[in-house]
């Protein structure tokens, strides 16, 4: 198992309903849109409470890590530009044609770009992570000869790394729309 990868940590254990929510709306709000941030919680009511809550509020439930009596729960924070703007990369494949793609066994690079902790949460089995933020160092990992479909939650940092990609040279680049977000193929996780 990976650990995952967060910004910051919130130490909520031993605490009860609401005070787990309040010391993460506090701690988000020093966040940048996009980073993760760690809930420790002990109240077993927290699960379900961090999640409406992150909803409601905007930002990404990634997921939560029981370890013993301590719930870990890990949070994205929203409000990104990423969630506005329109896609303007023109080679464009729907998560159904991706689906079609794998299931043909297509000899097909699926390049995930969103954040560690949202790729250990779940992603397409045999998909390769690079963090949109990592793509210009890490490009030389990426084969060009074969088709590269690039995935992130909705669409928009795939657009662009799909974008850095083709700047780069690489040409069998498409972007997946919508993306993670309304995935319904199947998926692997690295965390337990």
């Amino acid at each position: 198992m990976e650990t995952v990868k967060t910004n910051t940590t919130v130490d909520a254990r031993g605490l009860a309903c609401p005070m787990p929510i309040v010391k993460t709306k506090k701690a988000i709000n020093n966040l940048n849109p996009g980073e993760v941030i760690e809930v420790l919680a002990t109240d077993k009511g927290s699960r379900a409470d961090i999640q409406a809550w992150s909803k409601s509020s905007g930002h990404q439930y990634l997921g939560t890590i029981e370890e013993g009596d301590v719930l870990k729960h890990y949070i994205r924070k929203g409000g990104s530009v990423e969630d506005q703007e329109e896609t303007k990369f023109e080679n464009i494949v729907s998560n159904e044609e991706l689906l079609k793609k794998l299931e043909a066994n297509e000899d097909v690079l699926v390049l995930d770009v969103r954040e560690p902790a949202e790729y250990a949460f779940g992603h397409i089995p045999h998909a390769i992570s690079i963090p949109f933020g990592d793509l210009e160092n890490r490009m030389e990992e990426l084969d060009k000869s074969k088709p590269i479909l690039v995935v992130c939650r909705t669409g928009n940092r795939s657009d662009m790394a799909s974008q850095a990609l083709a700047s780069k040279g690489f040409t069998k680049i498409w972007n997946v729309v919508p993306g993670m977000s309304e995935w319904t193929g199947p998926t692997e996780t690295q965390v337990k």
